[in-house]
């Protein structure tokens, strides 16, 4: 089976083009916008230049030989220093029309699947304690970035009903995994070196995240399942965490003891609202749950990694790192 991944120097594309590497049966083509961004790849993988993700990139070069199934990863991801004029329209221009495109041509060349990496942040951006989102639930999301990837999915789901490609659409919450950046990367920062954080009295809310293994096992399921075909599934750990809880976790991993002042959750979301940073609030006080049963059920698919032994992964490779 030939899988060309695309954006494959990214987090999640650097590990799934490893994984599926190291699978028999399984000829991996990695499409990049510059090869050498994928330094030392496995042995094996075929590096495929591509242009950026567009609506006119002619992607010829990177769907021959012929590929039988494609996982999409490339998009157009937040921008914490917006440049541009109209944002939707941007986040439009590259998530729907540049992946609708890889898609028709992947269609006409003969991909018989088309797994497509998308977000959460299609569902929406909180959920109430103990009601997790649903693969099935409505959709309801908050920014651009969340907005294009709900339209990239329609696009990709009616492509498929009017031409018989097989899509499926993964929604990853949370990543967390050797080689994180952003927030998670800070917040095992600040543990390692003993940072008083006003963090120890947020018990009440609870969010689903997923490590790196597993949404790359589940993006591998999804691959040849028969079932995948035409569905969305949402993808976690399987175990939600309050805040103080995932910071406690992340310090035991690294061998530390935290530091967690007990201000009173209530409290701390005011005073982010004062400052200006109400999303800041959210994110660390408000619930974000998901429910994976419909991987179970369809798939057959559990996390195969836990919560405890994807963070020591995760701390090992930050420590490896220096």
């Amino acid at each position: 089976m030939h899988i060309l991944v695309t954006g494959a120097s990214g987090f999640v594309g650097r590990a799934l083009v490893e994984h599926l590497s190291s699978r028999p049966g399984h000829q991996v083509s990695a499409a990049l916008r510059d090869p050498a961004r994928l330094q030392a790849a496995p042995a094996g993988v075929t590096l495929r230049k591509s242009g950026d993700l567009a609506p006119d990139t002619d992607w010829t070069d990177a769907l021959s030989p012929q590929v039988d199934a494609i996982v999409h990863c490339a998009a157009r991801v937040h921008v914490m220093n917006e440049t541009s004029a109209d944002p939707l329209a941007e986040f439009r221009r590259v998530n729907v029309a540049g992946t609708l495109n890889l898609a028709r041509q992947a269609q006409a060349a003969g991909v018989k699947r088309f797994v497509f990496v998308s977000s959460i942040k299609v569902n929406g951006e909180q959920t109430p304690p103990g009601r997790p989102f649903t693969a099935d639930d409505t959709p309801a999301p908050m920014d651009p970035y969340g907005v294009s990837k709900l339209e990239a999915e329609q696009a990709l789901l009616e492509l498929a009903r009017q031409t018989g490609m097989e899509v499926v659409v993964v929604r990853p919450v949370l990543v967390h995994g050797p080689g994180v950046k952003a927030n998670f990367l800070s917040m095992m920062r600040w543990l390692d070196k003993g940072v008083p954080l006003p963090l120890g009295g947020i018990t009440g809310n609870r969010r689903s995240i997923v490590a790196l293994d597993n949404l790359v096992d589940l993006i591998d399921v999804c691959l040849t399942h028969p079932n995948a075909a035409g569905q969305v599934f949402l993808a976690s750990d399987g175990e939600d965490l309050s805040t103080t809880a995932l910071l406690r976790r992340v310090a035991r991993a690294l061998g530390k003891h935290p530091l967690l002042l007990p201000v009173p959750a209530p409290l701390l979301a005011a005073a982010a609202r004062i400052l200006g940073k109400p999303a800041i609030a959210q994110r660390l006080c408000g619930s974000l749950q998901v429910d994976i049963g419909k991987n179970r059920q369809l798939l057959n698919w559990t996390p195969p990694v836990g919560v405890d032994e994807a963070l020591r992964k995760t701390v090992a490779a930050y420590r490896n790192a220096g």
